[in-house]
């Protein structure tokens, strides 16, 4: 969901010229182009997370079956949309990454510019709101219901950093390795197994935590969890940056890294 372009965005060709890999930001995309697709990719991913939410409660009463239901619909709707919107804004969907991306190209290396931050972090954030009210919507609930699901407690924190953190890890790792063609199996592959080894279920993405607190459904959080949970996120995505600068060394290209 993040790359450079020289190595990631070269790797797939189409029609006979280099095309981003899903994950890699295209460097000529219109910004509005981008911006629009951040907001639609973000609401759809927390319709799926929402909806699928709602949908499990509504089938059956065993927990464990609600949040595999919800998992699964989340890796499959995932996986699509990195492939579709890919190849226009990055498909970040959130702004762990988005800024992960800034802070690794701050020194003139390929990712989005300051500028882009300030365009990607709001659409992103508009959009995951947009995608919780659409979800209540669709299911016959008030468009805003502020959630009454408290997740505040300190296992539940460590569980986000540690998700956010292996999530940064993963991307920036395929990206240092070219393999971003991998990116939508993997992501979406990682995220549906973070469902179930961390604590929180794996939230790991500020505007998407947002999105959900406007839903009191299986999938919301209490608006008063917010701010903990978010900066939990972000020291999560600080440890993923520190990881892969430990894990792949700058400048290795995939062909030097071990292959099995």
């Amino acid at each position: 969901m993040t790359a450079t372009h020289e190595s990631a965005a070269e790797s797939v060709i189409a029609a006979g010229e280099p095309q981003p890999a899903p994950g890699a930001t295209p460097p000529r995309t219109p910004l509005t182009a981008k911006a629009a697709a951040e907001l639609v990719g973000t609401a759809a991913l927390v319709a799926i997370v929402v909806g699928s939410g709602i949908q499990a409660t509504e089938l059956t009463r065993d927990v464990g079956v609600q949040l595999l239901a919800n998992s699964l619909a989340t890796v499959f709707g995932l996986g699509v949309l990195i492939v579709l919107l890919g190849p226009v804004s990055g498909a970040h969907f959130n702004p762990a990454v988005t800024l992960a991306e800034w802070w690794t190209a701050r020194r003139g290396g390929a990712g989005v510019t300051a500028r882009e931050v300030a365009v990607y972090v709001p659409a992103q954030i508009v959009g995951a709101i947009a995608g919780a009210v659409l979800a209540n919507a669709m299911f016959d609930q008030p468009p805003v219901t502020w959630s009454t699901h408290d997740r505040s407690a300190g296992h539940l924190l460590l569980g986000e950093v540690v998700a956010t953190a292996g999530l940064i890890l993963l991307i920036f790792g395929l990206a240092r390795t070219d393999r971003l063609r991998f990116a939508p199996v993997a992501v979406a592959s990682y995220i549906g197994a973070a469902y179930w080894f961390t604590s929180s279920t794996s939230f790991a993405n500020p505007a998407v935590t947002i999105g959900r607190a406007f839903t009191d459904s299986f999938a919301g959080i209490a608006p008063g969890s917010l701010a903990a949970f978010i900066g939990m996120q972000l020291v999560g995505a600080v440890i993923g940056l520190v990881l892969v600068a430990l894990i792949f060394l700058p400048g290795r290209t995939g062909a030097e890294q071990p292959t099995e």
